[in-house]
C-alpha cells in the first residue's frame, strides 16, 4: 500500500521538473524576442517551434533551450 503514495510523489516531482523546464524555455524565448533574435516561439505538435523571419525551426524542448541559450550568449558578446 505504501507504493501508491511513492508513485504519486514521483509523478508530482516529474510534473514539477517538466513545469520548471517549460518556464525556463518560455523565459528564454521571451528574452530572445526582446533581443530581436526571433519573432515567436512555443510548443507545436509535440515539438518546440522557434520563428525567425522567413524561417520556422522545430526542436525538442532540450534542443530549443540549448539553441536559445547559445543565441542569447552570442548576442551578449
Amino acid at each position: 500500500m505504501s507504493e501508491q503514495p511513492e508513485k504519486n510523489l514521483e509523478q508530482r516531482l516529474e510534473d514539477e521538473v517538466a513545469f520548471m523546464s517549460i518556464n525556463k524555455l518560455t523565459e528564454l524565448g521571451n528574452q530572445a524576442i526582446a533581443a530581436g533574435l526571433i519573432i515567436g516561439h512555443g510548443f507545436h505538435g509535440g515539438q518546440y517551434e522557434i520563428l525567425r523571419r522567413g524561417e520556422v525551426l522545430l526542436f525538442s524542448p532540450e534542443e530549443a533551450q540549448a539553441y536559445l541559450e547559445e543565441a542569447l550568449q552570442k548576442k551578449g558578446k
